[in-house]
């Protein structure tokens, strides 16, 4: 039972640092979080987690090749309009809060997670 706890805690003091250090999610966490936050079907999460990689590999190669922010908001871009393309009405609105709450907090000093 010690080990258990002991285990948690490690778990927890791990992604506590990863959060405080900004690492960015994973694809696979984000689409979980939107899952939960929009209520989106398996066929939309797997097209939505598919998107994601891709706009990941994309931003790996810009960022290798010693591109900066300006060249990945493209990339970004384009990746939010293909999300939104999968999304229902009523799930481009909730998307849309969700996208102005992140970005608020990011302004604010906070991190772009939740």
């Amino acid at each position: 039972m010690k080990k258990l706890l002991l285990m948690c805690c490690f778990l927890i003091g791990i992604t506590a640092v990863s959060r405080a250090q900004g690492m960015r999610m994973s694809p696979e966490d984000r689409v979980a979080g939107m899952k939960k936050q929009l209520n989106l079907t398996d066929d939309q999460s797997a097209k939505i987690l598919a998107i994601f990689k891709d706009a990941g590999a994309k931003r790996d190669s810009v960022t290798k090749a010693g591109g900066d922010r300006s060249a990945m908001r493209p990339i970004m871009m384009a990746a939010n309009d293909k999300v939104q393309a999968v999304l229902t009405d009523d799930q481009k609105v909730a998307y849309k809060k969700m996208m102005d709450d992140m970005r608020a907090k990011m302004q604010n000093g906070g991190g772009g997670g939740n």
